[in-house]
């Protein structure tokens, strides 16, 4: 109830002499009081006090009083992570379960049928493997991203997710940050499967990990933060992905992109449309990885 709103009438039964009673309280009216609310002023007996910074309140008061407050948000509309970066140790926790069941457990089986692999026929290799058989492989696209096999490969991996993830967790929240870093990683693997979708077999989160410097690049320009050190980790990443030989350059290009894209829809959307800008966002970026798919598999699909 609000302050402004007209007060109930309080319920005092004539006295013995015939004079008004004490108080009873609104919601036990067997219970005599001589306490009010000190927000609308109703008579509250000790089973309704509810401790306020003045007085009492009544617990009708109690509940308006927290409908009334705004939920906290982060810059960009997310939910606070408390300081603790939840999603990113959980995705630290499940890359390296799945590093050693593929590596050390169930080597060879887990990695084949984990790994992003597409073969389209040709004369050579006469039936279709991987994602290019269809729908019923595209899961190949996700699972990839969380498969390492070589101990170098997954432990700079989680070192730039660790150094990076916290940060872009903080501002967005967690469910964005988590919809970023998966976005990220399914749309390097389906450019690489439309870049090279006939012959091509990659793993790894190096595209949704590209997905995160792509972001973070956003983010500080967002927040007018100093842009040379992170632009130039990203460079010095480019040059390593485009010069070492069998590094898949098509996944971190394509998550890349999506992050950033993805960041700078989360990041820039009017305060009044927030939300819808947002979500629409991301259903932006996952209509594209599914173009993506779809044209792949026009040109490679058995």
């Amino acid at each position: 109830m609000l302050p402004d709103e007209p007060r109930p009438p309080i319920d005092r039964t004539p006295g013995p002499g015939g004079g008004p009673g004490p108080a009873r309280c609104y919601r036990h009216p067997e219970q005599e009081t001589g306490i009010g609310c000190s927000r609308c002023g109703r008579p509250i007996c000790p089973q309704c006090m509810v401790n306020a910074s003045v007085g009492f309140h009544c617990p009708e008061c109690v509940q308006e009083g927290g409908r009334q407050v705004r939920r906290a948000t982060t810059r960009f509309g997310g939910r606070p992570a408390g300081g603790d970066p939840l999603v990113t140790k959980a995705l630290i926790g499940i890359n390296l379960v799945v590093f050693v069941l593929a590596a050390y457990v169930l080597t060879p089986w887990l990695a084949y049928d984990l790994e992003l692999r597409s073969f389209a026929p040709d004369p050579a290799y006469p039936f279709t493997n991987g994602v290019a058989e269809g729908p019923g492989q595209w899961y190949r696209l996700l699972t990839a991203v969380f498969l390492h096999t070589a101990p170098w490969h997954i432990a700079t991996n989680m070192l730039v997710l660790w150094v990076l993830g916290p940060q872009l967790e903080a501002a967005l929240g967690r469910i964005r940050f988590l919809a970023l870093y998966l976005l990220s990683g399914l749309a390097g693997s389906a450019f690489a499967f439309l870049v090279a979708g006939d012959s091509m077999r990659s793993l790894g989160a190096s595209g949704a990990v590209f997905g995160l410097l792509g972001a973070t690049v956003v983010l500080y320009r967002r927040v007018r933060a100093p842009l040379g050190p992170i632009v130039a980790l990203l460079v010095f990443n480019l040059i390593v992905t485009f010069s070492v030989q069998g590094i898949d350059w098509r996944a971190h290009l394509g998550g890349l992109v999506a992050g950033m894209l993805t960041a700078a829809g989360l990041m820039y959307a009017p305060r009044a449309r927030r939300a819808a800008v947002q979500w629409l966002t991301l259903a932006g970026v996952a209509g594209l990885v599914l173009v993506m798919l779809l044209v792949g598999m026009s040109a490679y699909g058995g």
